[in-house]
């Protein structure tokens, strides 16, 4: 079979560029923490087929940029991308757009003889936030994020009524233990305009905890879109949410060996194999965006 050999889509950067930001204005300091990656793409042609670098901004230079845009302050890792993704592409004729993602790492100001100390901290590891924005020309796909929220509910959860084969031995339950690590994306509308992001990252995440915590779950899937509706319901500035959850599995340890019953109290937390739910939340009649998800692996 005979056939032309061309150049398909393409992409390149500096991926996972550590940074922190210290403000000291004054005598109480801020710290930002994240993981920036900034991805480029456009007319790279010459440098893949001919060798020829002309167009080629070093990831090297993409890294230092980064940490001198830093130097004005972060703001919202929104923002931050935003101005990332104006730069590049404003100053280079030849960058059509790219993906600019950054996770952002939650710093507590410790408390010491009763108050919070001006310069100390505490990492804050309930979660990490995320934010990537995905630019083609003059359109904007922007999307927040939270990963790594774990979370528990010891009762008012069960599985009942799923079919059964010859391969099932899972038995129905109507109390048990759910447990998962909420991964997390939503996209905004008109990629975010005039929202305040950080406000609305402290929202949706309050959201996502309530409704996980709310009424008798009958499975994770049936939670992923209590959760999902909660955020959509409270913001019009969001307008589909995906998620990707495993199923945290606690089995209920036979103490009987040892003349003891368990009335679900001892379980044993497996770490695998597990469930893996994902879903899409989103507004009824909105057109998909397939552009503002391409490329991010683990949502559906």
């Amino acid at each position: 079979m005979n056939s032309k050999i061309v150049l398909g889509p393409n992409q390149y950067g500096k991926a996972e560029v550590r940074l922190v930001k210290v403000t000291r204005d004054t005598a109480r300091h801020t710290i930002e923490d994240l993981s920036v990656t900034s991805e480029l793409r456009g007319d790279f042609e010459a440098a893949h087929l001919d060798g020829d670098n002309a167009h080629v901004i070093a990831t090297d230079t993409q890294k230092n940029t980064i940490y001198s845009f830093a130097r004005d302050g972060v703001g919202s890792p929104e923002e931050f991308l935003r101005r990332l993704a104006d730069h590049f592409t404003g100053d280079f004729d030849w960058v059509r757009g790219g993906r600019w993602s950054a996770e952002s790492y939650a710093w507590d100001r410790i408390d010491a003889h009763g108050a919070s100390h001006d310069h100390s901290f505490v990492r804050n590891g309930r979660c990490v936030r995320t934010a990537t924005l995905t630019r083609d020309g003059d359109r904007d796909w922007l999307l927040g994020g939270v990963k790594g929220l774990t979370v528990l509910k010891s009762t008012e959860s069960g599985f009942v009524g799923y079919p059964k084969d010859k391969y099932t031995t899972l038995p129905e339950t109507t109390d048990r233990i759910l447990a998962t690590d909420v991964a997390a994306k939503w996209r905004y509308r008109n990629a975010g305009a005039d929202v305040d992001f950080n406000k609305t990252f402290d929202s949706v995440t309050a959201l996502l905890l309530e409704g996980f915590s709310d009424g008798y779950s009958s499975a994770l899937q049936n939670t992923l879109y209590q959760m999902g509706s909660k955020v959509l319901e409270a913001h019009d500035s969001i307008d589909e949410i995906k998620f990707s959850m495993p199923n945290k599995h606690h089995f209920l340890v036979d103490l009987s060996p040892f003349g003891q019953d368990n009335p679900n109290e001892v379980f044993f937390a497996a770490d695998r194999p597990y469930g893996l739910i994902e879903g899409t939340v989103q507004r009824e009649g909105m057109p998909p965006q397939p552009e503002a998800w391409e490329g991010i692996a683990g949502f559906c």
